[in-house]
């Protein structure tokens, strides 16, 4: 078989108050979790579960209190230069146009101007926004600023795509084109994927597979569930089929009680 695209392997963060530092947090505790090669997985769980924590991880970006990261079957010591990361509120840098946005990664790894604004007026034409090359950001729509995002991310090809929440500040309807934007794109290369998002109908609606985390703290695992819809999807559409509403009421059983668990804590916290 062949390695997984990204494996966190027995992964535990644990954080120490800045103003007690007799104070610990644990965040994840000993989670597992492996995405194959073109496989679309969604994290879900209740709000400060650690879904970021464990995406940040993944991207090399935090280094876990114990526990490893596997990308390809080689151990990430790093940062991990085989995934690109789409944050929840978009990267564009205010001073850039749209183009220079999308480009600026090839920049920065030394590909020319010439070929950086040729790949990147490919890639803009291919997220919807041809002829929006010279706009700022603040001329941009909500929509246009995800769209222009996520032409900065596929732009350098990366092998695993890690997605934290990027459409959850949009309105529904544009929302629904952005996850069939991103189904379309994902179906033609097929890339790795680890989606993280408080949408249980988007989890499903999209992925290959849904794994539920526990309330923290220590959160881990406590679900995971096949989606066996058809492919191609539409995201809109496919929420009305019968298997559809059978795997979000078996998620939702296991989800329910841990939103539940996640909001008591955050009341008591307040």
């Amino acid at each position: 078989m062949a390695a997984p695209a990204l494996a966190l392997e027995g992964i535990t963060c644990t954080f120490v108050s800045r103003d007690d530092p007799g104070q610990r947090h644990t965040a994840v505790r000993e989670v597992t979790l492996r995405v194959a090669p073109g496989e679309f997985v969604s994290v879900v769980g209740p709000t400060g579960c650690g879904k970021s924590t464990l995406l940040n991880v993944g991207a090399g970006l935090l280094a876990p209190s114990s526990g490893h990261v596997e990308v390809f079957g080689e151990r990430l010591d790093g940062i991990n230069r085989r995934a690109g990361y789409m944050f929840q509120t978009d990267a564009l840098m205010p001073w850039r146009s749209t183009i220079d946005n999308v480009i600026a990664g090839l920049q920065f790894r030394g590909v020319s101007d010439t070929q950086a604004r040729e790949r990147g007026e490919a890639w803009l034409a291919r997220v919807g926004l041809r002829g929006f090359g010279d706009r700022y950001p603040h001329q941009l729509s909500g929509g246009m600023r995800k769209r222009a995002a996520l032409a900065q991310t596929l732009i350098l090809d990366p092998d695993i795509i890690l997605m934290d929440e990027p459409f959850s500040a949009l309105d529904i309807q544009t929302r629904q084109l952005m996850e069939n934007e991103v189904l379309e794109l994902w179906a033609a290369q097929r890339k790795a994927v680890l989606f993280i998002t408080h949408d249980l109908d988007e989890a499903i609606a999209m992925s290959d597979r849904v794994v539920v985390l526990a309330a923290g703290p220590g959160s881990h695992p406590i679900g995971e569930f096949r989606i066996d819809l058809p492919r191609p999807r539409d995201v809109a559409e496919i929420r009305s089929q019968p298997a559809f509403l059978d795997l979000h009421d078996r998620i939702w059983g296991v989800l329910r009680e841990e939103v539940l668990k996640g909001y008591a804590q955050q009341k008591r916290a307040s």
